[in-house]
């Protein structure tokens, strides 16, 4: 008892070298209890479930185990019958998948269901009845009905007991093929004068522990005089059917026969299977033999079916064969395609044989039926990679590109080898999301713009405009000013760009006779991180307007100008007078002058050339022409509208410059001219002689204080100590400086407010030490004063004698 439990607690983990985790429970666990610790056994952290999506594939639609991913374990999920699952076959297992996301993993997993012993054997029928001729001979065999008992291996039916045994004993007998066959053996002649009916009792136990049994109830009439039993013609039939057959199609026929006469001669069949679904797929004839199918025959259910036949006569004795009917496959079954985990999503920098999406293949059929292939959609950057049999992954096989294809609807295609072949199809949509890997493209390689002189500032002149191929956030495109100079000055002083939308603005007023045309740089950059950009160049020209009128270089107009052309009376027809010049800052049309003749003192006699501005004779001089003239010539522009100048032009008609001063002199606007320049000649003269006076009187001001100076020490009779200069020393020796010294003051206007002083050495050249004397010094100090509050520019020579 105790070795059995510990048999089904203890969990048996065997890891094979395909990468298989294989786990043993017994059968009937109650819901929730453990199976394996899944994660330890795969060597894998409890998290990496939880962040890779782990979960459970079984093609199954029951699923008996699930996954808790925080404790990284298997657990049961529903009760879990052994029988139920798997019926006899052994061993009885749970496959299935762990799969795994980023990145894509998968592992296999068997659990081995073990029974226990939860079935007691069972008979068919609770009684069975024989009729025995009493004159069966000794060792007589009647096959009984064997016991089923859904547990296998020890727990499944070990023995037979058959009481009382006062007429009968049980017999075992075990054929090549491993089944067991129980008989009757009549070991005591029957008579049925003493016992017209035997009752016995059949149990089944089986080796479990505890032990189960079951009980069957044998009734056994006494009859007379059969002898002899059917035997069949072989003991083993073979029959071949191919699946989905429809029902009632003849399978085989089997033959037996009896060597009793009249009704103990008579032979019935029937079929004794009791364990598997025979009798749900076919039926015997009792009186021929012959077998036929009554159900569905499916070579994927069972690919083959033995039949347990007996053939029975009227008095009770029985000969039982055996039937083996193999199934021929047909390709009937498309392959399936499962999807096991799929990426909706992947990114367009995606590496080469990234797994996109993982597949597995079945096709139920056998052999060539069951052969798949698989192919997906040419021309597209996938592959499919067979992984190990029935699983298929699709990876990358080439570079992605969103801006090529943003989406790809791929379709996989499955197909057997069979004939006619079968095929399946699923398709999957698979998204490619964008990386920022394009930079702005502007439409045009450079840009020019014109814009007309004097516009209001902020006008806009025109929009630069970029693409970018990526999507979102990657192609928002923002614009730039670059930094530089147009002549020294800062670019962003002339243009602004409009970061959204690429307007250029004007920031100031253009003028055309300024600058004609400047370059810049405009640069576009995308939102992408790290953010890409590309840059242009813009080239603005500034369109003349006609803003500036003619301007005459010649004549020169002056307000005193006693300039005059003088033309000899002998002149002939078309003389060159003079001629206008004049220029006009703007251009173009606006620059196109032309010149006319406005007034003159006579317009017979002169002409001014339209194109070129020549003043020419138009008639022959006489003395009868006045020799002054006056002519008045416009210059106009071929702007719109136009601007124009006035010029007045001096004619003398005469042969000598005597006569034109004469006649000259009277113009109004020279006598003017000169009475002018009269009064400023007369006022300079005025002023620069206050000035000379002024320093004439303020030099000799200061020769008298400086006599008066000496003349006061000198009779003053102090005791007076000589003071040299500090750079100065008695070059002869005797202790006096028999030279003359001067000193050099400068003083400008307005020097009481400079740092420029008068140097004491230059306003004392002696040091008094009388004490008593204040007066005498108070008076130098006064004078010095004086000298100190001149304010005019003057430059005073000291010279200091000392005899």
């Amino acid at each position: 008892m105790t070795r059995q439990v510990l048999l089904f607690i203890v969990l048996l983990f065997i890891r094979s070298v395909y990468g298989q985790i294989s786990y043993s429970i017994p059968e009937e666990m109650s819901k929730g209890s453990l199976v394996g610790n899944i994660a330890h056994d795969l060597g894998l952290q409890p998290k990496r479930l939880s962040s890779g999506k782990a979960r459970i594939y079984t093609r199954d639609s029951d699923e008996y185990i699930e996954l808790n991913r925080e404790r990284g374990v298997l657990l049961v999920k529903e009760r879990i019958d052994r029988e139920a699952l798997c019926r006899r076959a052994t061993p009885c297992a749970l496959h299935f998948q762990i799969i795994l996301e980023n990145p894509m993993e998968f592992y296999s997993v068997a659990v081995q269901i073990t029974d226990i012993n939860d079935n007691a054997p069972t008979f068919e029928k609770s009684e069975m009845k024989f009729k025995i001729s009493e004159s069966a001979t000794l060792g007589a065999i009647f096959v009984l009905k064997r016991a089923a008992d859904l547990d296998v291996g020890t727990n499944d039916l070990q023995r037979y007991e058959l009481k009382p045994t006062d007429n009968f004993v049980l017999k075992l007998q075990t054929k090549a093929d491993g089944n067991k066959i129980v008989e009757m053996v009549l070991q005591k002649p029957l008579d049925r004068e003493k016992d017209e009916q035997i009752s016995l009792v059949l149990t089944a136990v089986d080796g479990g522990e505890p032990q189960m049994s079951g009980t069957m109830l044998i009734v056994i009439t006494v009859l007379d005089a059969n002898d002899n039993a059917p035997v069949f013609t072989q003991p083993t039939y073979k029959a071949t059917v191919t699946e989905n057959s429809p029902k009632g199609t003849f399978v085989a026929a089997v033959k037996a026969s009896d060597a009793d006469h009249g009704s103990n001669g008579k032979v019935t069949y029937s079929i004794t299977n009791t364990l598997d679904n025979v009798l749900e797929v076919f039926d015997v004839n009792e009186e021929n033999g012959e077998v036929t199918s009554i159900g569905n025959i499916d070579f994927e259910d069972s690919r083959n079916y033995e039949i347990n036949l007996l053939a029975s006569d009227e008095g009770g004795l029985t000969h039982s064969c055996k039937l083996i009917v193999d199934v021929t496959d047909i390709n009937d079954n498309k392959p399936e395609i499962n999807i096991m985990s799929k990426s909706n999503v992947i990114s367009e920098d995606a590496k080469l044989n990234t797994v996109v999406t993982m597949i597995n293949i079945e096709d139920k059929d056998s052999g060539e039926n069951g052969d798949v292939k698989c192919y997906i959609s040419e021309n597209i950057p996938f592959t499919l990679k067979a992984s190990t049999n029935d699983f298929y992954s699709l990876i990358t096989d080439s570079d992605l590109d969103r801006e090529r294809s943003s989406e790809y609807n791929i379709t996989v295609s499955c197909s057997d080898e069979g004939v006619p072949s079968l095929s399946s199809s699923v398709t999957l949509t698979l998204q490619i999301s964008d990386v920022n890997d394009n930079a702005p493209v502007f439409e045009r390689s450079a840009y020019e713009a014109y814009i007309v002189e004097n516009n209001t500032p902020g006008l806009s002149i025109f929009t630069v405009k970029a693409g970018d191929a990526d999507w979102k956030q990657n192609a928002r495109v923002s614009y730039i000013l670059e930094d530089s100079s147009v002549n020294g000055v800062p670019v962003s002083s002339f243009v602004s760009v409009s970061a959204d939308s690429g307007v250029i603005h004007a920031v100031r007023s253009f003028d055309y006779e300024q600058i004609k045309d400047f370059h810049f740089r405009v640069k576009a950059q995308d939102g992408g991180s790290p953010p890409l950009s590309s840059n242009v160049s813009v080239k603005i020209l500034i369109q003349d307007q006609n803003d500036n009128p003619p301007q005459v270089l010649y004549p020169v107009q002056t307000g005193g100008s006693l300039v005059a052309e003088m033309v000899p009376r002998s002149a002939d027809v078309g003389y060159l007078v003079s001629k206008v010049v004049a220029v006009d800052v703007d251009s173009g049309q606006n620059a196109w002058l032309s010149y006319k003749l406005q007034k003159a003192t006579d317009r017979a006699l002169f002409e001014v050339g339209l194109q070129n501005g020549e003043i020419r004779t138009i008639r022959q001089v006489s003395d009868k022409d006045a020799v002054k003239q006056r002519l008045a010539v416009i210059v106009e522009d071929n702007g719109q509208p136009s601007r124009s100048a006035t010029v007045i032009v001096n004619v003398a008609v005469a042969d000598s410059f005597p006569e034109v001063l004469s006649e000259f002199t009277d113009f109004p606007h020279d006598k003017e001219y000169n009475d002018n320049l009269t009064f400023y000649l007369v006022l300079a003269l005025a002023v620069v002689s206050f000035l000379f006076i002024t320093c004439l009187v303020v030099i000799i001001s200061v020769k008298i204080y400086r006599w008066r100076q000496s003349r006061i020490l000198y009779h003053s009779g102090l005791p007076v100590i000589p003071y040299y200069p500090p750079r100065y020393s008695d070059t002869l020796g005797t202790g006096t400086l028999p030279h003359v010294y001067n000193y050099e003051v400068c003083r400008t206007t307005d020097s009481r407010k400079s740092d420029c002083k008068f140097g004491t050495a230059g306003s004392q050249n002696v040091l008094i030490m009388d004490p008593s004397s204040t007066g005498t010094m108070q008076r130098i100090q006064s004078e010095k004063s004086i000298l100190d509050e001149a304010d005019s520019p003057l430059e005073v020579r000291l010279s200091v004698y000392n005899p």
